[in-house]
């Protein structure tokens, strides 16, 4: 069983008489792709965006049983007027219960919420909860704050409180100092770890231990850093026990790998040594399927690389679906 973590929608069309500043899909002649305008963005939405005929087509073409379907990020546009950004969440979340629909047992939804008002957001969340939805996708800063940053605790203790899990989808910063060209690339593993490494610095992680997070792209450049985070906490080399006189910041709570090892982490990362790695240091039960279709496409067959790897059994099975059902908090079905 394979469960794709990490995949995308896009409704198919947004109210006539919606705020200007939403988006639109624009019908594309001797086509069933639409075209999305939003602001000076403009791409091509082939249907299997928002078709749920055509995501099954697509999950059986690749070998996947189920996936975890979240907003496309260019929808996360926390620039928007607070009212304006809650009804764009509120359209949004209402055409993934419909999609989802079709095939609950194949679709399972996360819904979106508008950060620029922390207090909005929060009080959304119970609504997400209502619908049915299993959680929300947020980006991985806040018109530049760090999600880390104390004003939105109270959004992820509410999180907890509801039971409801949580995606963080690497975007762009307002302060990027990298060309546009990085976009794609080298700010998705910068914005991934500054965005763990502040749930863990800021004290979310402390405040919410049963908070279930997912980071796409394995969190970026995190798991490269934590060992000298380690270092500067307990002064140790290779994880051996603690040893204070050679810490630089001394620190008696949990190191930052045990704070890292309660999030769970998508593997696209586009190579078998990384996840390796990932799997060395965090963990196969932190690892998750994730393809970022169908803005990219699925490699063929989905999941190749890690299937290529001859992993334990119990560690396929972890990161082939285990892991998405315990980070979601749902049963498993038979």
């Amino acid at each position: 069983m394979i469960v794709d973590a990490h995949a995308h929608y896009l409704p198919k069309d947004y109210p006539a008489d919606a705020p200007s500043c939403f988006p639109s899909m624009e019908s594309i002649d001797g086509s069933t792709d639409r075209q999305l305008v939003f602001g000076q963005m403009k791409f091509r939405a082939k249907d299997v965006f928002f078709e749920a005929e055509k995501r099954l087509e697509a999950q059986d073409a690749s070998g996947v049983d189920v996936e975890v379907i979240s907003p496309m990020p260019p929808l996360l546009r926390y620039d928007l007027p607070a009212a304006d950004g809650l009804a764009l969440a509120r359209h949004t979340n209402e055409f993934t219960v419909e999609l989802t629909s079709h095939a609950p047992e194949r679709l399972i939804g996360l819904g979106m919420v508008p950060m620029q008002d922390p207090d909005a957001a929060t009080a959304e969340l119970k609504h997400i909860k209502e619908m049915g939805l299993a959680g929300v996708e947020i980006a991985s800063n806040i018109l530049g704050s760090s999600i880390g940053d104390e004003k939105f605790l109270e959004f992820f203790k509410e999180l907890e409180r509801l039971d409801l899990a949580l995606f963080v989808h690497a975007m762009p910063s307002p302060m990027d100092r990298l060309p546009m060209s990085a976009m794609g690339t080298y700010v998705v593993g910068i914005e991934g770890m500054f965005a763990a490494a502040s749930l863990i610095l800021g004290g979310t992680a402390a405040a919410c231990p049963n908070l279930r997070i997912s980071f796409s792209h394995a969190a970026g450049g995190l798991a490269m850093m934590l060992p000298r985070a380690n270092y500067f906490w307990g002064g140790s080399w290779n994880e051996e026990p603690k040893n204070l006189e050679r810490a630089v910041m001394p620190d008696d709570g949990p190191s930052p790998l045990e704070y890292a090892r309660r999030f769970y982490y998508d593997s696209m990362v586009f190579d078998r040594r990384t996840i390796r790695y990932l799997i060395d240091l965090l963990g196969a039960d932190r690892l998750l399927v994730g393809s970022d279709f169908p803005a990219m496409l699925r490699e063929d067959p989905a999941a190749k690389t890690l299937k290529s790897m001859e992993l334990p059994e119990q560690d396929w099975e972890n990161i082939s679906h285990h892991n998405a059902y315990r980070w979601l908090g749902l049963n498993q079905p038979a």
